[in-house]
Parts: structure tokens; sequence; C-alpha cells
């Protein structure tokens, strides 16, 4: 459950009318995305995880709304599995809420965040919406963190293997989150770097490689210096 943060004045994008990336061709060994043990995980554990933590989603969502005006939950378009577009939740953090036009990235001290949405965004309580996107098939419990739209135009220009990402669904967490790539992208190298993780999951991915992930994700949860 850790999002990417990105560098204000490197991943500003407008976009007049925001589009699905076109699908990578057809993978090689194993399909990700269609892995009986992928999706059984993913029910258990989105499914299991969200009757846990119902009770601070209930409480979460009456905090935020009582601290600034606005929803609860943010609503925005994401590009998925093969370049189908999906609807991404998290609890609202920011005094905007963004999906089209000028998509700008939280940056370390944002004056968008609120006092409550630091916290949440500290501790990756912020993406706790999106096991329902996971239960729904829409995202997997570990795959490539998915960007907006106006991103995945931008850098799938810049970057040739980028829509290769497309391969398997949007995870929760990551492979390239876990590996040092959650933060800031201070210039197009490392939007690289990070893309050539989530491909590496991908060609390499394993059920074992899964459970690793998980595994190194629950201490970043609470100590992550680039988790803000």
């Amino acid at each position: 459950m850790l999002a990417d943060e990105g560098r204000a004045d490197l991943v500003r994008v407008t976009l007049a009318e925001p589009r699905a990336v076109a699908a990578p061709p057809e993978p090689g060994h194993p399909d990700v995305a269609t892995h009986p043990f992928k999706r059984l995980l993913d029910v258990l554990i989105a499914g299991f995880a969200l009757l846990l933590f119902l009770p601070l989603l209930a409480v979460v969502s009456g905090v935020i709304k009582l601290e600034s005006p606005g929803p609860a939950i943010f609503r925005q378009r994401r590009t998925g599995y093969r370049g189908e577009v999906f609807t991404i939740l998290k609890f609202r953090t920011m005094t905007v809420t963004e999906d089209h036009g000028t998509i700008r990235h939280a940056t370390k001290n944002d004056r968008r965040v609120t006092q409550v949405g630091a916290l949440l965004r500290k501790l990756s309580i912020d993406e706790l919406p999106q096991l329902w996107n996971v239960l729904k098939g829409d995202m997997s419990i570990v795959g490539p963190r998915p960007h907006a739209l106006a991103h995945d135009e931008y850098y799938g220009a810049l970057i040739p293997s980028y829509a290769a990402r497309f391969r398997a669904k949007p995870g929760l967490t990551g492979y390239a989150q876990v590996s040092g790539f959650r933060g800031e992208v201070h210039d197009l190298q490392g939007m690289s770097d990070r893309v050539a993780a989530d491909n590496s999951y991908i060609d390499e991915w394993s059920p074992a490689l899964d459970m690793a992930i998980l595994f190194r994700t629950v201490p970043l949860v609470f100590a992550d210096p680039r988790a803000y």
C-alpha cells in the first residue's frame, strides 16, 4: 500500500482529453494478471483487510469530512491492465481533487495536503480504499503502482518500455516501491529506473516473489522517509 510521489516541476502535465495508453503485446511467461494464485491471494487479503479495517475506515472518513470541505473519498482515473482505464479510490488527503487538466503530484511539505492527510499519507492509510479496487479486479495487492492518466501520457512518450508495465494489474504495493523507488522523481532517469523495476517484476513474477514483496512492505508502512 505504498503510493508514489512525483516532483512538481517534472510531472506537471496538461491533457485536453486523457486517454488510455495502448495495451502491450501478450506477455510471455507467465501471465501475471490471470494467474489463479494471484487472484486468490488478492481476494483473500483484500476481503479480510476490509473487514478488519472497517471501523478505521469509518473513523477516517468522518475525520476527513470534519477537517475540510469535500468528499472523504477521492476518485481519479488511472490506467490498468492492458491500458484499460479504471477509477481508483483513495482517502482525500488534499484540498484539491484533480482528475483532468493539470495534474501535479504531491511534494514534500505540499501546501495542498491537509493535517489529517499528512498523517494518512505517512502511514499509507489513504490507500486503504483501494482494497475495494482489488476485490473488483481493477487492481492487485502487488503490482506496478498506477499513475494518473496525464503522467502515463507524458512518460509513455519518453520511455519506450513504459507501456510494458500494463502487462500486470496495478498494485497497492510493488517491487519498485520496496526497492527504493518510492518518493519524488527528480529526473527522467528516476522514472525509467522505476519502470525497469516494474517490468522486471512482471518478467520474473512468481507467487514467492509476491509474498516477499508483501513482507518487505510491512516495515515500510511504519518507517519510510519517502512517504509524504
